[in-house]
């Protein structure tokens, strides 16, 4: 591998965007994961911090004054730039933090490589603001569903947002969950993470079919989380111009979790996705205790962002957003996270404010700095 100099890496921003992504349509085509050419994203140098502070108080949404043609305005970042971004703070159970400094590769079989490319939107305005006209999430009850895939992925956090689990120990959220941009928000030290398991009636789950066995309801059991990551483009942003793009952050738990997870991919344009369309299921707030489920449209989209108008209420911020598309080599249909729910945002456009439902996307650099943190081998995140 070798480092990537900043003119060079910049065209490889370019260019690498349409690897992969031309498919031509016919009566049999099938909606298909893109072949992207993959970067490394590696630490280079770490240095302990002093111990975090645990002040910030929750907040379930994100505000910032950079709409999607401001995102789309914005210059291209340089290679020094992106490094920095990318660089990330890692917080352990007994408060001490570190900061990490990352380098980005390309193998040099030409396997690797970034893309930082606004992909063309359709430019729509927006309309009303968390709940768009008809209400069209859906309640999912009884265990067999809530314990079956895809939903049994979802998980709530003790500061009240929604995760995803993504591996045997891992569990991907919003960073703005744990951390408000300048520092953690109360109770992240202690942070928990919830999976609903069934609460039987009786105290027990009976034998040889008895009715004792009948779910009354569904319970949280919790498990502690042994360290957080969060990229250093969210803690200088503070959900800013820039901030608002690296809202995302991974949960190690202490333990696992013994539950089938969606792996995380690299989030392809919205003209590529089935029907245009994405789904998530979190914990909204207004319905305490219920898990919720919706899909909608995708109305616009950066680079770095999704905006849509998917019925959503706080506490859905982290949900995983996922679609399912097919996987040619393994000729299978797959689900896979494209990006994480991060709330809704309005917007001062022209002094006029406008609102959005918004979801980060899952870029190459992104998706190799979450795989490198899941996996520490980047020869495992070959495959996006």
């Amino acid at each position: 591998m070798a480092g990537i100099p900043g003119l060079l890496f910049l065209l490889l921003l370019l260019l690498l965007c349409v690897v992969g992504q031309v498919r031509p349509y016919s009566v049999h085509w099938k909606p298909t994961w893109p072949a992207y050419r993959l970067p490394v994203v590696l630490p280079q140098s770490t240095l302990n911090l002093s111990k975090a502070d645990f002040g910030a108080k929750a907040k379930l949404e994100v505000s910032s004054s950079c709409g999607p043609q401001c995102h789309k305005g914005t210059p291209l970042p340089t290679y020094e730039e992106i490094k920095q971004y990318l660089s990330y703070e890692t917080l352990y159970a007994n408060g001490s933090r570190t900061e990490t400094q990352v380098g980005i590769y390309i193998l040099s079989n030409g396997g690797g490589g970034t893309q930082s490319q606004v992909s063309e939107s359709s430019g729509r305005s927006r309309r009303k603001r968390q709940i768009y006209g008809y209400d069209s999430r859906f309640s999912i009850f009884g265990k067999d569903f809530l314990l079956n895939y895809p939903f049994s992925t979802s998980v709530k956090l003790s500061t009240g947002c929604t995760g995803t689990l993504v591996a045997e120990k891992h569990v991907l959220t919003a960073a703005h969950c744990i951390h408000d941009g300048k520092t953690y928000v109360k109770g992240t030290q202690k942070l928990r993470v919830g999976f609903l398991k069934p609460r039987f009636k009786d105290g027990g789950r009976g034998t040889n079919g008895s009715s004792s066995v009948t779910p009354e309801k569904m319970k949280f059991q919790w498990i502690r989380v042994k360290r957080t990551h969060v990229p250093k483009g969210w803690i200088k942003g503070n959900a800013n111009d820039i901030g608002m793009d690296y809202d995302y952050a991974l949960l190690e738990l202490k333990k696992p979790h013994k539950r089938k997870f969606m792996k995380i991919g690299v989030s392809p344009p919205a003209k590529q996705l089935p029907g245009g369309r994405i789904h998530f299921s979190g914990y909204d707030n207004d319905r305490p205790g219920n898990l919720v489920y919706r899909f909608c449209d995708i109305k616009d989209e950066t680079y770095d962002l999704l905006y849509q108008q998917c019925d959503a209420q706080p506490g859905a911020s982290g949900s995983g957003v996922y679609v399912r598309m097919w996987k040619r080599p393994q000729q299978k249909w797959e689900r896979k996270i494209i990006g994480i729910f991060s709330g809704h945002q309005w917007v001062d456009m022209n002094g006029s404010p406008q609102d959005f439902n918004v979801a980060v996307r899952i870029t190459p650099l992104k998706y190799a700095q979450i795989c490198y943190w899941i996996k520490g081998n980047y020869l495992d995140c070959r495959e996006g």
